[in-house]
């Protein structure tokens, strides 16, 4: 698993390590079972905050995507499986809105729409 930020991006760091690991769930190359790096890790790698990476974690955690346990670390919780086919799910609706001349703008506005 490679973890991957941007310095130069307006993006918080955060939210860039968070988004990288989501990224790995739906490839999958990251499964209900695995083991993530721990903070000090990814910190010590990335060469940013403990506490950056833990905030990160910490929103897996409350999307339901990770599991955090003392001792043990961050671990890929099963409700992460259905990842990988609903990543196909929305590269089709991604198609089928790219035909039909519909923006990725506008098709994120209408998922948020439908969301709300």
């Amino acid at each position: 698993m490679l973890i991957r930020i941007d310095a130069d991006s307006t993006r918080p760091l955060f939210e860039q390590v968070a988004s990288s690991v989501r990224g790995d769930l739906v490839a999958g190359r990251l499964t209900p079972g695995d083991r993530l790096p721990t903070a000090r890790e990814v910190a010590e790698a990335l060469d940013i905050n403990l506490h950056t990476v833990l905030r990160a974690y910490q929103q897996l955690r409350d999307e339901g995507l990770i599991d955090l346990r003392r001792g043990r670390g961050a671990v890929v919780s099963a409700s992460a499986a259905p990842l990988a086919d609903l990543a196909g799910d929305v590269a089709g609706l991604v198609r089928r809105a790219a035909a039909l001349g519909i923006s990725p703008t506008t098709l994120a506005a209408i998922v948020t729409e439908i969301e709300s």
